[in-house]
């Protein structure tokens, strides 16, 4: 067991809570939001939002965990990552069941099935942008980046990008409810 000190922002000096006038006013995705809303009320899936930089899935939890939609630069950079957070949500048993892949396997970060999920992870979310028409030629740029970044992990080996290509559209076919 490790104790930690924690501090709340306020008793600590030189930094400053992130203020209310630097969040920006964004308006959101009409049909983000409804494919967004719907999967996670079809799937029961806990959405929560925080002021912070973290987002994530938890597994455990169930939980889809994002910054407030009012911390990204536009609404297709909060869209990109909720998508990508809710891609990662489809590796559940009872949704596209890629939690089975990884039995028994290393999933530290860094290591090849990290590298493996967050490729799925992003080209599904890329894909949904695309489907949307909400992807932009930055945004386009950004997740091409992300990806390639991963290909290095995994030494570009080519086979898994035509796997991880496969997994993700079953996966944004089970958030669209195609599938």
């Amino acid at each position: 067991m490790r104790y930690y000190n924690v501090f709340h922002i306020s008793q600590v000096e030189g930094i400053e809570p992130l203020s209310r006038d630097k969040l920006k006013d964004i308006e959101p995705i009409k049909e983000a939001e409804n494919i967004l809303r719907d999967y996670i009320k079809r799937e029961n899936i806990t959405l929560e939002h925080t002021a912070g930089d973290k987002a994530y899935y938890s597994p455990s939890r169930d939980l889809i965990h994002l910054p407030l939609m009012e911390q990204f630069r536009d609404a297709s950079k909060y869209y990109s990552t909720a998508f990508h957070e809710a891609t990662h949500s489809t590796m559940k048993k009872t949704r596209c069941n890629r939690m089975e892949d990884r039995k028994g396997k290393v999933v530290a970060f860094g290591s090849d099935e990290y590298s493996k999920e967050e490729l799925v992870a992003e080209i599904g979310s890329a894909n949904i942008m695309n489907i949307l028409g909400i992807e932009t030629k930055k945004s386009f740029r950004n997740s091409s980046a992300y990806i390639q970044s991963w290909l290095q992990v995994i030494k570009n080996d080519i086979r898994f990008v035509i796997s991880a290509s496969g997994k993700a559209e079953k996966a944004v076919k089970y958030i669209l409810n195609e599938a």
